[in-house]
């Protein structure tokens, strides 16, 4: 997947032809992109835009990933033909506002939960926006986070359908590591000498309570992973029973609130 043909992409879809407003003004010459944030935020997947800025034949300077920046700062300062810049500013700033944000709400889920257990690993699921994945998954690694898995192809996770289907799994051979999702408390009981990691979806703190150290007795090698309407509300009771917490809230985070300044130069 390459990140600038998605952003071509992005680009064929909001100006398929012509920039009518420019070619109105017959603006000519060159000029300055600022985007500028409103709010207190974390950069993410700035490298590809400057990348995919550079090759429409405009210079820049920017916040590299990961850089947490406030009110007035600019993300994005872009230099060159005035056109170029009205064409391109729009999808600059959509993507970096989405990004940012996914980024600012993954940083405060790490910063909640590290403050009641230093280890544990903040991971995001698969349900990323279609077209977006790419962007979604860096802008969580930008706040400190990374993803629990990207696609079908790269881990094993037999969730509660698989077994609805397949029924008790039998002894594997794959050098893979095997993750399970247990429909109950009592079937993470039976499976767990049989995962490396279980899965435990929707079970409340008070239910984990008890059960965690039961597993771990039973398999002390066996991570513990949660997921389930888990947000910045509730992460910290989670993260003293787990080693993984597994959420999906940071791509449905609130955009950042972000402005573009053209001027010429």
């Amino acid at each position: 997947m390459n990140p600038l043909h998605l952003l071509d992409l992005y680009l064929d879809e909001d100006c398929p032809y012509f920039d009518e407003t420019a070619e109105l003004l017959r603006i000519q010459g060159e000029g300055t992109m600022k985007i500028l944030t409103r709010e207190d935020g974390v950069s993410a997947c700035t490298e590809e835009l400057v990348e995919w800025l550079k090759l429409k034949g405009l210079s820049v300077e920017f916040l590299p990933s990961g850089i947490q920046f406030g009110p007035g700062d600019a993300i994005i300062v872009a230099r060159g033909i005035l056109r170029t810049l009205f064409k391109v500013w729009r999808v600059s700033q959509t993507l970096l506002s989405i990004t940012s944000g996914i980024a600012t709400a993954t940083e405060k889920l790490v910063r909640i939960a590290r403050r009641v257990n230093p280890n544990v690993i903040i991971a995001t699921t698969r349900k990323t926006h279609p077209g977006m994945r790419y962007f979604e998954l860096k802008a969580v690694r930008a706040g400190g986070g990374t993803f629990h898995r990207n696609s079908l192809s790269d881990s094993i996770l037999i969730t509660q359908n698989h077994l609805r289907v397949s029924g008790e799994p039998p002894e594997f051979e794959t050098l893979r590591s095997i993750e399970i999702e247990p429909s109950s408390a009592e079937g993470s009981l039976s499976l767990a000498l049989k995962a490396d990691l279980l899965l435990l979806d929707h079970s409340a703190p008070e239910e984990l309570r008890g059960l965690v150290p039961k597993l771990r007795k039973i398999n002390p090698k066996v991570r513990i992973a949660v997921a389930g309407d888990i947000n910045e509300t509730n992460i910290g009771d989670y993260a003293q029973l787990a080693d993984i917490i597994i959420t999906s809230s940071p791509y449905y985070a609130k955009p950042l609130n972000l402005t573009t300044k053209i001027e010429r130069m």
